[in-house]
């Protein structure tokens, strides 16, 4: 199984910025292995992206379309705002790391964005799929995994607050004038989970709930849960 993008320590401190409960071992590898997850799908697709132009070294613009043709990887909202690439996209040409010409405050950053270059998962993401990328690239994948891991971990500590997840069901993506898929019987509906365990700790089972919040594309969120049920079960075998 190919490294996860960050450090154990790193994800703590990701928790850490969002709340006071205490985050488990296990729970800690699952975090890390969902956000490895979903860097790989969008790694994967800007590759596809970067092949048809006949080049080897990604660029942002093979970010952005690995994300329109694949809408499940569309998960990083808040880092948008923040992100050239994107800004660029909507009109915003100005980096968010500077300052109006006019004086005018700037934008407060959230937690998740102002740590977003500590994360570091870009290069090590990369390498593991044995890509290559510009530096704009690594700086986008940073931005989304530390926008990602934070989101995950404001889920997780609300199934703890909440006992379980009760209120929250699941999204099947289905394109307009398509009939909804049928629920396949090798995975049945999720039933309400109860959660059991200490109320100050965050286990991997809350992070696993945490999961099918931030991932809202069924073939995605599959992937991310059997591979995290995998890394943190390598973990406990150690």
């Amino acid at each position: 199984m190919d490294a996860a993008p960050f450090s154990p320590t790193v994800v703590k401190a990701a928790f850490r910025d969002v709340t006071w409960m205490h985050v488990s071992r296990p729970a800690v590898r699952a975090a890390a292995s969902v956000t490895r997850t979903l860097l790989t799908e969008i790694i994967e697709g800007a590759r596809a992206a970067a092949a048809e132009e006949g080049i080897t070294k990604l660029r942002p613009r093979h970010l952005v379309s690995a994300i329109d043709r694949n809408v499940e990887v569309d998960v990083a909202n808040e880092w948008y705002a923040y992100s050239p690439t994107f800004r660029a996209l909507d009109g915003g040409v100005q980096s968010a790391a500077m300052p109006s010409r006019g004086g005018s405050a700037r934008r407060p950053k959230s937690s998740a964005v102002v740590g977003a270059h500590r994360f570091e998962p870009g290069v090590r993401a990369l390498r593991s799929r044995q890509a290559r990328a510009v530096p704009a690239m690594v700086r986008e994948l940073d931005g989304i995994a530390g926008v990602f891991v934070t989101g995950l971990a404001r889920d997780a500590a609300m199934v703890v607050r909440e006992g379980g997840v009760r209120r929250f069901g699941s999204v099947t993506l289905v394109m307009p004038g398509e009939p909804a898929p049928s629920q396949s019987p090798e995975t049945p509906p999720r039933a309400a989970s109860a959660r059991e365990g200490y109320r100050r700790t965050i286990g991997t089972g809350d992070v696993l709930d945490a999961t099918t919040m931030q991932l809202f594309g069924s073939t995605i969120r599959q992937r991310a849960l059997t591979e995290a049920r995998q890394a943190v079960h390598t973990y406990a075998s150690a």
